[in-house]
C-alpha cells in the first residue's frame, strides 16, 4: 500500500491531483463530521443522459484516489433538485398536453406521463437510480422534496431568512437592473395552486422566519421558510446545500463556473466552507450542440449499453475531463479498443505507471483481464462481409483466428461480438456506400488478389499487413492512407476501417480473395 501511495501521491492523473487538493483541506485537522462528502447534483427535468453519468462517474474516480491517499472515511450524495418547478415540457416524453397543464409546479407535484410512478420527478429519479445501479456506484440518493418537508434543510432556510441581506447582495451584483427589482431568494409555493412563484418578498421577518408577498392575483400571503413550504432559487440553493451538508467536492459544467463565487459567498454567508471544485467541459452532439436533456439530443445512457460494456463509457468520460467532446454514436468503437488496450498494458506495468492508466480509475485499482484478441472495430468489419446476425454468426472466423477463444473463455469479447453485430445493423448498414474503384486502385487491388493467391505463409495479420502497404506503395499511393480509403470504400462501403492485414487474417484469406472478386465485378456498388 505504501508503494501505491507513494505513486498516487506524484501522480499526474487528473483524479489523483483533484484527491490531493482535497486532503489539503483537512492538513491541520480531520473533518469534524468525521468523513469527507462528495456530492453530484441532478435536475430531474428530464430524463437522465451520459452527462448525468459522466459527474458520477468521475467524482467517484476522485473518492477512489482520495481514499488510497488518505485513511479519512468518504460519502457520495447524489442530491435531485426536485423541487425545481417545471418551466417547459421536455420534447422526448408522451402527454405532452396533460404536462403543460402543470406548468411552475414542483417536478415530484406533476404526474408521471408514463403512469408508472409518483410523479414525473419520482420517475426521473428512479430512472437516475436504476442507471447508477446499474454500474454500481456507491452512493446515497438525497431528493430535495424529501430534504425540503422533513426539516433536514430548516436550520440554513431560517439562517438564509436571517441573512437574507446579505445573500441578496451577492446575488443582485449579478442580475439586469430590471430583474433586481423584483428578485427575491426565496420562492414560494402557493399554497392552493402547488405552483412556484417566482414574485418579490414585502417582508421579511428575521424573527419568525417567514416571508409575505403578492400572489398573481394580488392576494398577500404569509408563509414559513421551512418545511418545505418556500424553496430556494438554484443559485442560492447551490450554496445553501453545500452549507447544510457540509460538501467538501462538487464538480460542474463549465456552464456553471461562472457562478462559482456566487455559489462560494452563499455557503460562506449561511455558515458554511466552499468546497473544492472541478469544472468540466460539455458534451456536444453530432452536430456540435450542447447535449440537453430537454431536447434530448446526443446519445442515451441506454443507447451506448446497446452496443457497448459499461466500461467503455467509464473510458470515454476518464479522457480529458477539461476538453469538450462530441458524445455521438461514431465515438463508441474507439473508445471500446482503446479501453481494451490499457487493460492489456495493465500487467507489465509498474505502480507509477498503473496509477496513471485511465483502468486503474474506472476499476478502484483492480482491473481485470481482457481477453479482446480481437478488436472491436475489426467486429465491426468482420459482421459487414460475414452477413452475421448474432454474436454466434461471428465465431467461425474468430475461432480460425485465434483457436484459444471461446464464448465461455473470452465472454467479454462474445458480448462485443454481439453489440458489433446490433452496430452494424443499426448505425453503419443503414449508411453504407460501396463504389467501383478508378483504373489506377482496380490495378493495385487485383496485384492484392495475386498476392494473396500466392501466399504461402500463416495468416498473420502483421505480415499480411506488411504486404497490403507495399501493393499501395508499388503503384504510387501517396498519402498511402489513400490506399486504404479505397479499399474500404470498395470492399466495406465506409471510408475508414480496421488495419487491413489484420482484417484478412480475421476473414481468411480465401473468403478476401473472392470479397475482392466480387468487388471488382461490382456486385458491392450494386
Amino acid at each position: 500500500m505504501s508503494a501505491l501511495r507513494d505513486a498516487a501521491m506524484t501522480s499526474k492523473a487528473w483524479p489523483f491531483e483533484e484527491a490531493r487538493a482535497i486532503l489539503k483541506r483537512y492538513e491541520k485537522a480531520p473533518p469534524a463530521k468525521g468523513h469527507v462528502l462528495f456530492e453530484t447534483g441532478y435536475g430531474p427535468s428530464g430524463l437522465p443522459h451520459i452527462g448525468t453519468f459522466g459527474e458520477v462517474a468521475r467524482t467517484t474516480m476522485i473518492r477512489r484516489a482520495f481514499e488510497v491517499i488518505s485513511d479519512i472515511p468518504t460519502r457520495l450524495i447524489c442530491f435531485s433538485d426536485d423541487v425545481d418547478g417545471m418551466r417547459k415540457v421536455p420534447e422526448n416524453v408522451p402527454q405532452q398536453d396533460m404536462l403543460r397543464q402543470h406548468m411552475q409546479k414542483p417536478l415530484t407535484s406533476v404526474p408521471d406521463p408514463y403512469g408508472e410512478y409518483e410523479s414525473f420527478g419520482h420517475h426521473n429519479n428512479a430512472m437516475l437510480r436504476r442507471f447508477l445501479d446499474t454500474f454500481g456506484f456507491e452512493y446515497e440518493f438525497i431528493s430535495a422534496t424529501e430534504f425540503y418537508r422533513s426539516g433536514r434543510f430548516d436550520d440554513t432556510l431560517r439562517l438564509a431568512c436571517e441573512r437574507y441581506e446579505a445573500i441578496m447582495a451577492i446575488m443582485l451584483k449579478s442580475l439586469r437592473e430590471e430583474r433586481q427589482q423584483t428578485y427575491s431568494c426565496f420562492l414560494p409555493i402557493h399554497p392552493k395552486t402547488g405552483r412556484v412563484l417566482y414574485v418579490p418578498m414585502k417582508h421579511i421577518d428575521k424573527v419568525n422566519h417567514t416571508i409575505t408577498f403578492d400572489d398573481e392575483t394580488g392576494r398577500e400571503w404569509t408563509l414559513p421558510v421551512t418545511g418545505g413550504q418556500v424553496k430556494l432559487q438554484w443559485k442560492p440553493d447551490f450554496g445553501a446545500r453545500w452549507a447544510a451538508l457540509d460538501v467538501d467536492f462538487e464538480m460542474y459544467g463549465k456552464d456553471h463556473s461562472t457562478n462559482t463565487p456566487i455559489y462560494d459567498g452563499i455557503c460562506e454567508v449561511l455558515g458554511g466552507r466552499k468546497p473544492n471544485h472541478m469544472t468540466y467541459e460539455l458534451f456536444l452532439d453530432d452536430q456540435g450542440q450542447k447535449i440537453s436533456k430537454s431536447k434530448g439530443n446526443g446519445l442515451t445512457i441506454d443507447e451506448w449499453l446497446s452496443y457497448a460494456a459499461t466500461e467503455s463509457l467509464s473510458y470515454f468520460m476518464y479522457q480529458k475531463p477539461k476538453t469538450a467532446k462530441r458524445m455521438h454514436f461514431d465515438v463508441i468503437p474507439r473508445a471500446v479498443d482503446e479501453y481494451h488496450q490499457q487493460l492489456r498494458a495493465w500487467p507489465d506495468q509498474t505502480v507509477e505507471q498503473q496509477v496513471n492508466n485511465p483502468v486503474w480509475h474506472i476499476h478502484g485499482g483492480n482491473p481485470p483481464e481482457s481477453h479482446m484478441v480481437v478488436p472491436f472495430s475489426m467486429l465491426l468489419n468482420l459482421a459487414s462481409v460475414a452477413g452475421a446476425t448474432d454474436a454466434a454468426g461471428l465465431w467461425g472466423y474468430i475461432r480460425a483466428y485465434a483457436p484459444e477463444a471461446s464464448p465461455e473463455t473470452h465472454p467479454d469479447l462474445d458480448a462485443a461480438a454481439g453489440h458489433a453485430v446490433r452496430y452494424f445493423a443499426d448505425r453503419i448498414a443503414p449508411t453504407r456506400q460501396f463504389r467501383l474503384p478508378d483504373a489506377r486502385e482496380r490495378a493495385a487491388m487485383e496485384d492484392l488478389r495475386a498476392r494473396l493467391v500466392a501466399w504461402e505463409g500463416a495468416a498473420d495479420g502483421d505480415a499480411l499487413q506488411s504486404m497490403v502497404f507495399a501493393v499501395g506503395k508499388d503503384h504510387g499511393f501517396e498519402p498511402l492512407r489513400d490506399w486504404f480509403k479505397a479499399l474500404y470504400e470498395v470492399f466495406l462501403g465506409a471510408s475508414e476501417g480496421p488495419r487491413f492485414g489484420g482484417f484478412i487474417a480475421l476473414y481468411g484469406i480465401e473468403r478476401t480473395i473472392a470479397l475482392i472478386d466480387r468487388g471488382l465485378a461490382g456486385e458491392l456498388a450494386r
